[in-house]
């Protein structure tokens, strides 16, 4: 909008110099005690001609500048001894430009030429009379002072780009060392934590199998989650230090299975619905990585805080539109309001940054609710009801039927 208000402005201004111009070499010619012979007449229209043609002097300054050099060429042969005004404007703006080769070009070509239209014109002067009505057509010193006046307000506009590309620069040289320094902290305080827990949890399924005991499945969980993190930590480390925000996200919708058999094996009985049909557009790559960050946050607050029993997760695909639901039948109560923690701002900031909605609450008939609904920028049609109900590698139903599914959607 204001981009727009801008040129709408300038082309206004534009027009106004280039009415007021044609209007002051008019009024300077009518004060004159002219006849009205077709001579004069052809005088009158290109004095207007010279002054209007400054409206496109942004657009195409060196076609200005060219145009006003010979519409004052033609009224000074037709008699008009009018300063060239429109002229100097055009090489202001010529030289402002970055034209200044073509508008000292045309200016040596004009300061030429203007004695010999004087001496042609109809008042017929003598040779210095000619000269001296050329001079003060475009006197030199304006000349130079319109090219001198273009010229450094050019230098002014260029040092005030240089200037800006100079901090730009500066803040994604900040930015980078911001993330360098974000990696080295998360290595060092992370990696080695991260590493003696999948260590320590692997020898300890070792042990166990080398006795013949029964692995715990929680034991088997810690393991698997533990390698799970340090490959995450790895390719985060890696996304930070290359600034690679554009590839492929290390985790997305397609590995959402894999959080729902770690879920379960966790003791919660988790059950995954797909509806919809994924576009035939990929889903763009960062509400791909939101989604599964979404699922992955409000499972692990599911397993911490909630005391449920089980989770239902939904991934809706519509028209223009990604739907996230988690739902628990966990130990929140209807009316009360969530405890806000670092987990919801984070889902609350990643749904926010790609134009979506989160609505994390309490469920009506109990337990907690986290819905996201993220914008696709070129949706596909919807999918046909016999296309769901995709059932998982080992048999267990991944997704049901949307009349399986846990009673009080959260609105």
């Amino acid at each position: 909008m204001r981009t727009a208000l801008s040129g709408v402005l300038s082309r206004s201004g534009n027009w106004l110099i280039a009415i007021g111009v044609a209007a002051t070499l008019l009024f300077t010619a009518l004060v004159e005690d002219r006849s009205t012979s077709e001579v004069d007449v052809l005088g009158y229209a290109l004095l207007l001609a010279s002054g209007l043609a400054l409206a496109g002097v942004r657009r195409a300054p060196v076609v200005v500048l060219v145009a006003t050099a010979v519409f004052a060429l033609g009224y000074q042969a037709a008699g008009f001894d009018v300063p060239g005004v429109a002229y100097l404007i055009a090489v202001y703006a010529a030289v402002r430009a970055g034209h200044r080769t073509v508008t000292v070009a045309v200016s040596v070509v004009l300061l030429a030429a203007l004695p010999v239209a004087a001496l042609i014109s109809p008042t017929d002067p003598s040779l210095s009379e000619a000269f001296t009505q050329a001079r003060g057509a475009v006197e030199i010193a304006w000349l130079v002072a319109a090219g001198a006046a273009g010229e450094a307000l050019r230098q002014a506009e260029r040092r005030a780009d240089e200037a800006e590309r100079t901090r730009e620069e500066t803040a994604r040289l900040r930015a980078s060392e911001e993330r360098l320094h974000i990696a080295r902290e998360l290595h060092d305080s992370l990696t080695h934590q991260i590493s003696i827990i999948k260590v320590q949890a692997g020898v300890a399924v070792h042990l166990a199998r080398k006795r013949g005991e029964q692995v715990p499945d929680a034991l088997v969980t810690i393991q698997e989650a533990s390698h799970e993190a340090t490959r995450e930590l790895r390719a985060t480390l890696e996304t930070l230090r290359e600034d690679n925000t554009g590839g492929t996200p290390s985790h997305g919708l397609d590995h959402v299975p894999d959080l729902v058999e770690r879920a379960r094996g966790t003791g919660l009985k988790t059950t995954l619905m797909i509806e919809g049909e994924r576009p035939d557009v990929p889903v763009p790559v960062e509400v791909d990585r939101a989604a599964y960050r979404i699922v992955q946050e409000s499972l692990t607050n599911t397993a911490r805080h909630a005391a449920a029993d089980s989770a239902f997760i939904l991934i809706d695909y519509r028209p223009g539109t990604l739907t996230i639901r988690v739902d628990d039948d966990g130990k929140a109560e209807p009316g009360t309001d969530p405890v806000p923690g670092t987990g919801l701002l984070g889902m609350r900031e990643r749904v926010a940054a790609l134009g979506g909605r989160l609505r994390a609450e309490p469920r009506s008939e109990g337990g907690f609710s986290v819905q996201a609904e993220f914008p696709l920028a070129e949706p596909s049609q919807a999918s046909k009801p016999s296309e769901r109900g995709v059932p998982s590698e080992r048999g267990e139903p991944l997704v049901r039927e949307a009349s399986e599914a846990p009673v009080g959607e959260a609105s």
